[in-house]
């Protein structure tokens, strides 16, 4: 599925399968945050499925066009790296994290968890390089980092650290996560 974007950016790729796989266990109209939503290809699939979605993210023109498109979608425009997380202590039942990776984060994610909620990420991971970008490995999981990440405060119900080749060949972490 390719979902239509106004503007010069063109279409966005499809959902992750991995995200939309877990998003089925979710409870009707669950509080989800989008984290580094882009123009929302998560955001939207989840909030026309019923889940009340906030999509954050540096990006004013993608968050515009996301508004426009899907105006049940709560928007905030910020700046995650240079600022921080935005929502203090405030819990989401669901944390989506997809294609980004902001170490200084992962505290305010796991903590932006309500008890018996979700953390789904999913990023690029060592070994991506070879494929091209992102290739720093300021911008690459080491091996296990996610699982390090949430250890002591999440139980894991999933986690891969695989080499992918749809949509286009990829080394990626991704984690199922929850407080209970």
């Amino acid at each position: 599925m390719t979902l239509p974007t106004p503007g010069v950016h063109g279409p966005i790729g499809a959902p992750s399968a991995w995200v939309m796989r877990v998003a089925a266990q979710w409870p009707a109209g669950a509080t989800v945050v989008d984290v580094a939503c882009g123009h929302g290809r998560h955001a939207r699939v989840l909030a026309a499925a019923g889940h009340r979605v906030t999509g954050v993210d540096r990006d004013a023109a993608a968050l515009a066009a996301l508004a426009a498109a899907a105006p049940d979608v709560e928007t905030v425009v910020h700046d995650l790296e240079g600022v921080g997380w935005p929502f203090g202590a405030r819990t989401f039942d669901v944390v989506v994290v997809t294609n980004y990776l902001h170490r200084a984060l992962f505290a305010s994610l796991l903590g932006a968890v309500a008890p018996g909620g979700w953390y789904v990420h999913e990023t690029f991971a060592a070994g991506n390089e070879r494929f091209g970008r992102p290739s720093s490995p300021d911008f690459l999981l080491r091996p296990g980092e996610l699982l390090e990440v949430v250890r002591g405060t999440l139980r894991v119900l999933a986690f891969e650290d695989v080499e992918v080749r749809e949509p286009t060949p990829a080394c990626v972490q991704r984690i199922v996560a929850r407080r209970l």
